[in-house]
Order: C-alpha cells, then structure tokens, then sequence
C-alpha cells in the first residue's frame, strides 16, 4: 500500500513538472531570440555571472560546463556596454530589456548601474511568485529525482519478488535480470553524465546520475547479498569480494558524482561483513578488508574535504573492531594491533597527509574534529586490553600500551591530531586508577570494584607499563609544548597538561597499589625527580615563548604539575606531622622564586600549598592522630603544625606583596590570618580539655576564650590593614567581627547562657565565668568599635557598640542573679521581690549609663540603646512590678523610675537649650 501511494503521488508530480516545463521552455526560447537579437545589434545587456550558478559541492564536470559560458557571457556584456546607442533598438524587446537598455545608457561603457538602480527598472518580482517558483523547483528538480531514483531501486527488487512468487524465472535467470538492470542504471548515469548532463541543477541533491548511480549500486548489492545468502550460488569468499568491491567502486564514483553515493558506498562496504555469513571467520581477512576500504574512503573523502565521510569510514572500522573483540571467542590480538596501527596511518598518512595535493597547510592551529572518532574508538580497544581480565590475565595489557603509544606518536607527528592525544591521556588515567585497591583510598564500604578487589590487574607487567606510558607523555608533552609555545599556546598548553596528567597519575596510582601508604622513600625519589623535571621542563618551555619568559599556560602547567609532584613527595618521605608543617613550609618556594622569574603561576602554587595544608587539618586536626597527640599544653605537634603554616603563609604573602602581587598575595593573606586564629583556638581546646580535641562539648568558658580570638583578629587585621592596604584584610577583618558578633548571639546568649543551661558561675565573686564570658567580650567589643569608628563602614562599627552593650548589660543583669542566687542562676530557681526590683533599678542605671557615654561619644547607637533599655524598664515596672512587688517596694520603683525619667527629660531640654543658643 504505502509503494502504491508512493507510485501514485509520483506520476500526478510527473505530470504537474512535464506541463509546467513546456510553459517554461517556451518561455526560455522567447528570451534566447530577444538575446540573439540584441547581441546582433549590439545592445547593451548586463550578463549574469554564470559562475554563480556552479556549487561548490557538484560534480567538478558540471562546474567545468559553466565556466567557459560565464566567460563568454562577460565577453558579450563587455563588447555590447561600449555602444550605448543601441539601447534604443532594444526599446520594443519587452518590459526585461528596456529595463537593461535603461541600465546600459545610463551607465555609460565603464560604469555599468544595476537594474535596481535605474528609474526605468521592473520592480522586484513579489514575495509570493517567488515562493512559488521556489516549491516548483523543489517539485521539479529535486523531489522528482529522488522519488524517481527510490523507485527505480525498488522497482528493481519488485521486479525479482514478481518473478519468485510467479515462478516465470529460475533464481539464475532473476539474479541476472537483477545484475544486468543494476549495471545498466550505472552505465547509464555514467552515458548521461559524458553527453547529455553537463550542468548540475542549482542546489545540489538532485544531481540525476549520482541517483541512477546509487539506485544501481543498491540494486547490484541486494543481488549478490541473494546470491550468497538466499541461493547459495557463490560462495562466501567470493560474496565477501564482490561485495566489497561493489561499495569501493561506489565509493570512488562519488568523485564525480557527490558526497551521497559515497555515503551510499561506505554503508554497504561496511555491512558487507554482517551480510557474509562463513562457518570459519578469518579476523585477517575482516580487518584487512577493512583497512582497504578504509584506506579508500579516506583518500576519496581527502581530495574532497568530506570530513563527515571520513569520520563515519573511523567510525565502521572501530566498531567492528570492538564487535569482535566483545563476541570471538579467541581473540586474534595481533589482527586487533593491525587494524588499530593500521587506522592511525590512514589517518596519518592519507586523511592528514594529503594537505598538500588539495592546496591546505598542516597549520599548528586548530584541529581535525574527525580525529576524535579513531581516537575514541582506538582508546576503547586499549582500554579494553588492559583492563577486561580476559585480556589482562593474559599480558594483553602491553598491546593496550602499544596503542596508546601510537596515539600519542601520531598525534605528535600530526598536530592537527590533537584529539588522539585526550584520547591516550583519559584512557591511561583510566587504566591505572582502576589498579588502585579501594580498601587502600578507604573506598571498600562503597563496593568499589568486583569483591572489593581493584578494576584493573596490578602485576609487574602493569607497574613496567605505567613507567614507560609516563616517560612517554612527560617526553611528547613537553616536546610538543615548546614547539607550539610561541605560535599555538592553546595547544602547547594541551600537550603540556597531558605530560604532567599522565606521570602524575601513573605515579600515585603505583604507589598507593604497590608501595607504602605511610612512608615509602622508594616512591618520593622518583616523586622528587619529576619536581625537578616539571620545573626544569617549564623553564625549557618559557625560554621558547615570545616574548621568552612570558610563563604562559603551557609553562602554568607544567610548574603546577611540580607543585603536585612536591606535595607527593612529602606524603611519600614524612610522616603526618612533618608533612603537614613542611608543606605549608614549601609554599615559600614559589614565592620566593618570584624574585627571579615573574610567572603568574607561581603564586597559584604558593597558594595550592596552603589550600592542601587545610585540606590535612580539616581531615585530622590534632596533626598526627589522636593517639600520639600530647597532653602537654602548647607544647605539642598543634604549635608547629598550625603555627609553622601561619607563619610561611604571612610570609609569602609579604614576598608576593613585593613581586607578583594579586589575588594570590590575598589569599596567602587569608590562610595566614586563618591558620594564626586556628594555631590560638586548637591550643586553648586542647589545654582546656585535657589535650583531648576531637571529644567533649564546647563550654561556655571555652566558647568564650574563641569569642575573644575572634575579636582581637579582628582588630590585628585592621591594624595591619592600616600599614599595608588589602581588600583580603578589610574583608577579613569584618568577616571577624561579623563571626564574633553571630556567636554571641548564638552561643553566649541562646546556647550557652548559665540561665539556660545552669552551668555553674564559679565560686568566686567577681573573676568568674559571668566576668570572662561577657564583661571580657564586651570591652573588647567597645573597644574595636571605637578603634574602627573611622576605619571601617558605620554599620560595622554600629553593630559592635551594639554587641557591646548587650554584654555589658547581659554581665550586670546575670551578676545580679548570682547576687541572689549563688552559683546556679538557672532560671526555674525562681525570683525574690527584692531581685525583681533590683533588676529595674539596674536596668535604670545602665540605660542613664549608656545615654551618658552616647552623648559623650557623640554615638546614635548607644543612645538609641538607652532609649531602647529604658522603654524595657518602664515597661517592666508598669507590667510586672505593679503586680508582683508589694509594700515600699513597689512604691520605691515607681519613685525610682518617675526621677529617672524627669532626670533625662531635664538632661534633653538642656542640650536643647544648648543647641539653640549655640544656633
């Protein structure tokens, strides 16, 4: 049904194109005797580029035809422009040669005006006509070709179904029908396009003897698939070669007849395997079957630039490769190494060799996005060898190796083959970081692997392997990245990574499989030897640049790939303490290098150490372990371990500060302040819980002692900031304030407050908890608020006057309790009459107090404060001791609160009366 209206919408087309057509060739026969007429008289006529007409992508015959009739069109228009007279003759020719007599007259022999520029020129054609013409040209010569070439394809296989089911033929007598038809519709593309097709339609996609050309050759290919596969006629070997040889000879006539065929060619070539069946398949004569077509696709794709052709001939070739290696049964190593090395010198020698027969250059710029498709796929083979314990229980690992080898050669050899270069790279990370044991990076509570075993074998082939692999990425990658350095950074900076990437992963990897996790001296020399290499390598790469010694992205690389490498090699010779103190130590290296050589990179490494080292404290913050953490206060691995990085830190900052400078000086800053306010809060935690810091709750006393830290970083940051400007100290030190301002909201009022928690106060009156949990904090906070009043914005400063006073008024209300109460103040212990009339007596005070040193201070903040704790204490008199004090009492709160409120109104009448007289 679905063939039938297929049948029946191609004659109406047919039919709609044929009488269109005869409307338009009269037309065109009107047009060519007004044009023989004009050039007999020798009007002036504005030829059309004929050469316009020509595609880029048909067939070079057709583009060929054009261009003798574009030069003698501008011949014509050339001799007919110098006699502008002859304009008048052409005046009865019809509305298109006046138009272009107009032109030609006004335009005079040299400078001829377009059409659309002359007053006496047709309008434009309207929107709609020229949609329409475009729909009929579709219909007409393209749509119609291609419904006519789909149906001569099947037409020919109907034909052979017919003759089957009617029994009118033998099977010998219908496969030969089927041939003969199939070589006919080649023969006669091949006879119109030599006599009668010389230009192409405009638009591609209908050229008519690619179509016949393609229908046939799916005929001739359906007829040997039933030769062999149906009949049994010829045997596999020979079906195997006809075949092939049917889509390589398809695939060499798409040079003249488009990038279509050649699609039509490779898909049949490719399943030419599949459609073979054989009781004994030799992988031999798959693969070098396959190298052929390969070999042939990429040159034909070549001389045409069809990169999408190419990419899907890699594409055929590596997916049989991987079929077969998934499904034999025995797998033929040797014939997997040969079609793998055997798609890399296509690739190399005929698909990026060929720059110089189509007019490119092999340019160091860009790259060849069809190269990620070889490479993807020859990358999986390697993957596989190695990894798959059919492969890597029988040392297949080293044919994996010898690809990955090759990759990394072409694409040295080829630099537009960058992607073959990725491919080595992620599948080698692959390789070796699958060999890692995971109880050894503590992974085994994930079901990492299979039984908690590593994905990847780890033999001594393996570890000889990942030696080799590294020395070649180190070698090609630093190779290529000097010779790219100066024109093509991008890429010197691809090649640089991949040899940094590499050795740094097989090294890792190798240690934590094979050696010891704690301290291996065997493991850190070879670590201490890439840190030079990788310094000494970028050095090489930067004398290279232009201008020389720039440090560049390749030059980045490799001097992080040092850092890396340096970080290693602590881990590997020291234990944990020395490694995390030497490695905040190392951070001076690079900044003390910046003396010599100017490299933005060198203070991203100074500031990776510091990002390390808190990476180790935040993984054991006592240093060395619990277990070997002494009780002796200050004195123990917490000073140097944190104090030691502080104090590198701050340095490479002040050499950063005198070099580089930028962010990285900020951010050596911040770690130093942070490790100086972490060395003082880890001692005080310790010394405080019995050199024990990993067990007990936090107390108020301690909270309190971290409070005060906190504020006086604050004020050192200021301080420094005053000597030295930065934005990470200004920040820093807000940040700070900002912390210590949230914790004594949280911990000391809400969390931690002795009402809430009956904690005990201490036995001692006045140098108690209450005096260093809140009297402490508040005159420091006084205090920073006054210091940065000038300094700091207004809200920062309004916010610690504030915090101040909270303190000082929470110290004097909860000494009061512990007046009444002794040294449990929690509140359900209940309150006296006597208490609740102190509390507003107190508060009376206080608020007088802070009205007092906010007009002295000239502060909005504390008077508002007053105002605020006074409306407190009226409110409480009013509310709670009317109800709940009784006697003299009661009448000596009122008394108390009606003289403090006329004592302050008389108080702001005269700084009124003041104001106005000063006015």
């Amino acid at each position: 049904m679905f063939f039938s209206l297929i049948a029946i919408a191609a004659v109406i087309a047919l039919f709609v194109i044929v009488s269109r057509q005869q409307n338009r060739i009269a037309l065109v026969e009107r047009e060519l005797g007004v044009l023989r007429g004009l050039v007999q008289s020798g009007a002036s006529l504005s030829a059309p580029k004929a050469a316009d007409a020509t595609q880029e992508d048909l067939p070079e015959e057709a583009n060929a035809a054009v261009a003798p009739a574009a030069r003698s069109a501008d011949g014509v228009a050339e001799e007919i422009a110098a006699k502008p007279e002859a304009a008048e003759q052409a005046a009865a020719a019809g509305p298109w040669t006046k138009a272009q007599a107009a032109t030609a007259q006004s335009a005079g022999p040299s400078e001829p005006v377009s059409a659309t520029e002359t007053p006496g020129a047709e309008p434009p054609a309207p929107a709609k006509a020229a949609r329409q013409s475009d729909v009929e040209t579709a219909l007409g010569t393209r749509w119609a070709v291609w419904v006519g070439g789909i149906a001569l394809a099947l037409g020919g296989l109907f034909l052979i179904r017919y003759t089957i089911e009617a029994g009118i033929f033998g099977p010998g007598v219908r496969l030969t029908m089927a041939g003969v038809l199939g070589l006919v519709l080649v023969g006669g593309a091949e006879f119109i396009r030599r006599t009668g097709f010389k230009v192409p339609v405009q638009g591609a996609g209908a050229y008519i003897p690619a179509i016949l050309t393609g229908a046939g050759a799916f005929i001739l290919f359906g007829t040997v698939y039933a030769a062999h596969g149906m009949y049994g006629f010829i045997g596999p070997a020979t079906a195997f070669v006809l075949l092939g040889a049917i889509g390589v000879a398809t695939i060499g006539a798409s040079l003249l007849h488009g990038l279509a065929l050649a699609g039509i060619g490779l898909v049949g070539a490719m399943a030419t395997p599949a459609l073979v069946a054989s009781q004994a398949p030799n992988p031999w004569a798959l693969f070098v079957y396959l190298a052929i077509v390969l070999a042939a696709t990429a040159a034909i794709a070549r001389i045409r630039d069809w990169r999408a052709l190419v990419a899907a001939a890699f594409a055929g070739a590596g997916i049989w490769t991987i079929l077969y290696m998934v499904d034999a049964p025995d797998v033929n190593l040797a014939a997997v190494l040969f079609i793998s090395l055997a798609t890399l010198a296509v690739l190399a020698f005929v698909w990026l060799g060929l720059f110089l027969v189509t007019g490119r250059d092999d340019a160091p710029r860009g790259f060849d996005w069809p190269s990620i498709v070889p490479g993807f796929f020859i990358a999986l083979s390697a993957l596989g060898l190695s990894v798959d314990p059919a492969f890597a229980s029988a040392g297949d690992a080293l044919h994996g190796a010898v690809l990955l080898a090759a990759l990394v050669a072409v694409a040295l050899y080829r630099p537009r083959a960058l992607p073959l270069v990725f491919a080595a790279g992620v599948a080698t990370v692959l390789i070796y970081l699958g060999i890692i044991p995971p109880a050894t990076i503590g992974a085994n509570a994930l079901d990492v692997g299979l039984d908690a075993q590593p994905l990847a074998s780890s033999d001594t082939l393996t570890f000889r392997i990942g030696i080799a692999l590294g020395l070649i990425f180190l070698a090609a990658g630093f190779l290529a990245a000097r010779r790219f350095a100066a024109t093509a950074s991008l890429r010197a900076a691809c090649w640089a990574a991949w040899g940094v990437i590499a050795p740094l992963t097989v090294l890792t990897a190798l240690w934590l499989t094979f050696g010891d996790i704690d301290r291996d001296l065997g493991y850190a020399l070879p670590a201490l030897l890439l840190v030079l290499a990788f310094a000494a390598g970028g050095e090489w790469i930067a004398r290279a640049e232009e201008p020389p010694l720039a440090g560049g992205p390749a030059v980045s690389f490799a001097l992080g790939g040092a850092g890396v490498a340096g970080l290693l090699m602590l881990h590997m010779a020291f234990g944990s303490g020395w490694t995390t103190m030497l490695l905040g130590a190392a951070a001076l290296v690079p900044a003390l290098a910046t003396r010599w050589r100017s490299y933005p990179v060198l203070g991203w490494v100074a500031a990776g150490a510091a990002v390390a080292v808190l990476a180790r404290v935040a993984f054991d913050p006592t240093i060395v372990g619990a277990a070997f953490l002494s009780r002796t206060p200050v004195f123990n691995w917490l000073l140097p371990g944190y104090g030691v990085p502080a104090l590198a830190f701050g340095f490479a900052a002040w050499q950063l500060a005198r070099t580089t400078s930028g962010r990285p000086r900020q951010a050596m800053e911040a770690a130093s302040a942070l490790f100086a306010l972490l060395t003082i809060a880890m001692l005080v935690r310790h010394a405080m819980h019995g050199g024990v810091i990993d067990t007990g709750t936090v107390t108020l006393a301690e909270q309190a002692i971290y409070t005060l830290i906190a504020l006086g970083a604050g004020a050192m940051l200021v301080a420094i900031d005053m000597r030295s400007p930065s934005s990470v100290l200004r920040y820093g030190s807000m940040a700070a304030g900002v912390i210590s301002a949230g914790l004594i909201a949280v911990q000391h009022f809400v969390v931690l407050n002795p009402l809430l928690t009956d904690e005990s106060t201490g036995t001692v009156p006045v140098f108690n908890l209450l005096f260093l949990a809140y009297l402490l904090p508040a005159i420091a906070a006084g205090a920073l608020a006054l210091y940065v009043r000038d300094k700091r914005p207004r809200w920062y400063a309004a916010m610690l006057a504030l915090v101040a006073s909270l303190l000082a008024f929470a110290f004097a209300t909860l000494s009061v309790r512990r007046l009444f109460k002794g040294e449990f103040i929690a509140l359900w212990s209940g309150l006296g009459q006597l208490e609740t009339y102190t509390y507003s007596a107190l508060w009376l005070v206080i608020g007088v107090a802070l009205l007092t040193a906010g007009v002295w201070l000239k502060s909005q903040v504390l008077r508002i404060a007053s105002a605020v704790l006074i409306a407190v204490a009226v409110l409480k008199v009013f509310l709670f001791d009317m109800s709940e004090l009784e006697g003299v009492l009661r009448a000596l709160s009122f008394i108390g609160l009606g003289a403090v409120l006329i004592g302050i109104g008389l108080f702001y009448q005269r700084l009124l009366t003041r104001a106005a007289r000063k006015g």
